[in-house]
């Protein structure tokens, strides 16, 4: 539960082992390697092996030959230094371009087929024409176009009804129609340009085809045919260079991703002299991992294992290791930043206090079971964390509404159960004009109690740290508690027991001290760090310090009242629902039952979404400010 322990690796060896280093290094497992900028620039004389990676444009090149003639290249694993890029450049550009030969020839041959698919359909056209084609082309003074005319253009046409032309339209289909012009040569420039603007698309007859309109569909068909005859030869020839070429370029795609790999690993490679070193951070219990993959060449290298803080140039990740229940909850917490590596985990803290808030704002039995089954849904089948979430709240709403004694709403359809289980009347009447101020102030109670735990986590936190000065005088320390816990005991026995605690010598001992301490704060920090206290003046401090220790107290006052909003959203919720309830009284019959169902979709939909979001500002602002600060590394593994 909570932050995984790790431990800080250091790799030593001569640069002359390098490549054997790297060859096992690409292979670890959960290992978090730092890049060797963070050192270099640290240490002097020093310096990074980082280079320009010449596997990356080869490998992008071999994709490309991989997709565009789907070569399906199986999966080699090689592991060689023997390398040469330019015999391996050279066998892709020779195969590549005999690939795009065939690929070529085979468009060109397809650019053929649809030109005589074109001219064959215009020649069906006219197959009843016993006239050579020679002699209906060769006319002197008329000149006939065949083609196609998009079908909107068509109706355009008659606006050109008194130009010197014939139009004939022989079929059409969805887009275009297939027809013939004619006119005179005299006009017929003019009319070209007319179709021209009406979009008409030329098809032109071949020149090999001549006699007749039957005798040229047996020339087009003909031609046609051998056309693909000769497409098929070429996918053949193409598929023959392919069986011949995988089997190499499958190594040479191995050969590369492996070479990749190892001149990606470089970055985090840091020399100093003949020596070089890698650095990293691992999980205790898999420490030996790092020993094994090294152990065939244990006498040429060097590995350290130290603590994971041992080092202070590198800040060590954090990796989040939760159970069950507040492991979803943990894209919250990343989403407002990853607690340092010596903080405390908010995960498990935020799990519980989201499902409460969230089910205490959005009670009801129906509701809650019907969005837990939507959330495990999307997590079941869409693998969103998000859909984990739901499952968690969606019980949790459905819990408070068994206490409210809703359903969908209804607040009657639970009583037989509660007097069956021995109580008079539901739990918790939200609806009860005499329990409102009873709830109100029981949303302020919850939301103290949850700032207090906030503070109690803010101090085992610095004491981890051991920043004893913010422990000691922080508004969210030693003192800060104090002064709030005071103020939050002292209001309760005073207005609720009518027990006096405020006097002299609380109000000294338990407000006016803290709030000295809390006013002094930066000033011990300082004196903690060997500084001096007042190194712009003490006027200047003590104006700052005031009106911060006024932003202060003003903020625990905001900070509590901000809870309102949680008993706000129980009333918001059960009145939303007692509207949909009187709109089904008002329509009756069946009418009711869609009034009932687009109701709680409505009401799930956009009371939902609110609650959900209210609920994480109150985790970010009222909690996070006062306990975390999120300025965690991420654990980020080789090989995920």
């Amino acid at each position: 539960m909570g932050i995984a322990k790790i431990k800080l690796v250091d790799i030593t060896s001569n640069t002359t082992n390098l490549d054997a280093v790297l060859t096992r290094f690409v292979d670890l497992k959960d290992f978090h390697p730092v890049l060797a900028s963070e050192i270099v620039e640290r240490v002097h004389g020093s310096t990074s092996f980082v280079a320009d990676n010449p596997c990356q444009p080869l490998l992008q090149d071999l994709d490309e030959i991989e997709k565009k003639y789907e070569l399906n290249l199986p999966d080699i694993i090689l592991k060689d230094y023997n390398y040469d890029f330019n015999e391996m450049y050279d066998y892709m550009s020779e195969i590549k371009g005999r690939l795009n030969d065939e690929v070529n020839h085979i468009k060109e041959l397809e650019d053929f087929i649809r030109k005589y698919q074109d001219a064959l359909i215009q020649v069906h056209n006219i197959e009843n024409l016993d006239i050579p084609l020679d002699d209906l082309f060769a006319c002197e003074f008329i000149s006939i176009r065949f083609g196609r005319l998009p079908n909107d253009s068509v109706e355009k046409l008659r606006f050109f009804q008194s130009r010197p032309f014939v139009f004939k339209s022989f079929n059409h289909d969805s887009n275009n129609s297939w027809c013939m012009y004619y006119t005179t040569d005299e006009y017929k420039r003019e009319v070209d340009n007319i179709f021209s603007s009406l979009f008409f698309e030329r098809i032109h007859i071949p020149d090999f085809v001549h006699g007749k309109p039957k005798e040229a569909i047996r020339a087009l068909e003909e031609e046609i045919k051998q056309a693909q005859k000769m497409i098929d030869q070429y996918k053949s020839d193409m598929y023959e260079i392919s069986c011949g070429c995988s089997s190499r370029l499958a190594c040479i795609k191995g050969e590369l991703l492996f070479l990749n790999r190892s001149f990606e690993a470089k970055k985090y490679v840091v020399g100093l002299g003949d020596k070089f070193t890698i650095s990293g951070f691992i999980e205790e219990h898999n420490v030996n991992r790092v020993e094994a993959a090294f152990a065939d060449i244990k006498d040429d290298i060097d590995i350290e294992i130290q603590d994971a803080d041992s080092d202070k140039r590198i800040t060590p990740p954090t990796k989040l290791k939760n159970g069950w229940f507040s492991k979803p909850f943990g894209m919250f917490v990343e989403m407002y930043g990853l607690p340092g590596y010596k903080d405390i985990d908010p995960t498990p803290f935020v799990a519980i206090t989201y499902s409460l808030l969230f089910g205490m704002m959005f009670g009801d039995l129906g509701q809650g079971l019907v969005l837990a089954l939507i959330g495990w849904f999307f997590y079941k089948y869409k693998g969103m964390k998000l859909g984990a979430i739901g499952i968690r709240i969606g019980l949790s709403s459905a819990l408070f509404g068994l206490l409210y004694g809703s359903v969908f709403g209804n607040e009657e359809l639970l009583n037989p159960l509660y007097h069956a289980l021995g109580f008079d009347h539901k739990p918790i009447h939200v609806m009860d004009s005499e329990f409102t101020m009873t709830l109100l102030i029981a949303a302020i109670a919850i939301g103290a109690l949850l700032i207090v735990i906030a503070m109690i986590l803010n101090i085992i936190t610095l004491i981890k740290k051991k920043h004893y000065a913010e422990l000691i005088a922080s508004h969210n320390g030693i003192a800060g508690l104090i002064l709030y816990g005071f103020i939050l005991v002292g209001v309760a026995l005073q207005f609720g027991l009518q027990i006096a605690v405020f006097n002299t010598i609380t109000l000294l001992l338990f407000i006016g001290i803290p709030m000295v301490l809390i006013f002094f704060k930066e000033p011990l920090e300082r004196k903690f760090a060997g500084h001096k206290l007042f190194p712009a003046g003490f006027g200047g401090f003590f104006i700052e310090g005031f009106f911060e220790l006024f932003e202060i107290v003003l903020s625990y006052l905001t900070n509590t009242m901000s809870f309102l909003r949680v008993g706000g959203f129980i009333l918001s919720h059960a009145g939303m629902m007692l509207v949909v309830t009187s709109l089904m009284s008002m329509v009756g019959g069946s009418g009711s039952i869609l009034v009932a169902i687009f109701g709680n979709m409505f009401v799930m939909g956009l009371e939902g979404m609110i609650v959900g979001i209210q609920v994480l500002r109150l985790e970010f602002y009222e909690m996070f400010s006062r306990y975390y600060e999120g300025n965690g590394v991420a654990f980020n593994a080789l090989n995920l």
